[in-house]
């Protein structure tokens, strides 16, 4: 199963820190996702609003993830290394606090062009 990870593609700092991904991930093995693709959420067996609470994970064995989990998990497998879940396991509390916050924030963090304003007809 390919590693997937859905994002907000309406925002910016989100689709930035997507890149940031993409540069780590040289194998080239996650596939990314905005939530606002038609069928996506369906994909998951998630809502719209569920989506859009957090971005969410699926890895190559099925499991699934949201919040600083699914960070996490994404960065394992685009580094091909364990150590991002293992330092989450250490720290999830203070991770997902910290996800949260820019969680709730992120539309007013620094960012780029968002997703689905560079490319409107990957989004629904």
């Amino acid at each position: 199963m390919t590693p997937l990870l859905v994002f907000d593609g309406e925002c910016g700092f989100c689709t930035r820190t997507l890149g940031w991904l993409r540069l780590l991930d040289r194998r080239r093995v996650i596939e990314t996702v905005p939530y606002q693709r038609a069928g996506v959420p369906e994909r998951l067996g998630l809502s719209r609003e569920e989506c859009a609470a957090s971005v969410r994970w699926r890895g190559p064995d099925g499991s699934r993830a949201e919040g600083a989990a699914a960070i996490n998990a994404a960065l394992a497998v685009a580094l091909g290394s364990s150590w991002p879940e293992r330092v989450y396991r250490r720290t999830s509390g203070a991770q997902e606090r910290a996800y949260r916050w820019v969680a709730a924030h992120r539309h007013r963090l620094p960012g780029i062009t968002p997703w689905c304003t560079r490319y409107p007809d990957d989004c629904a």
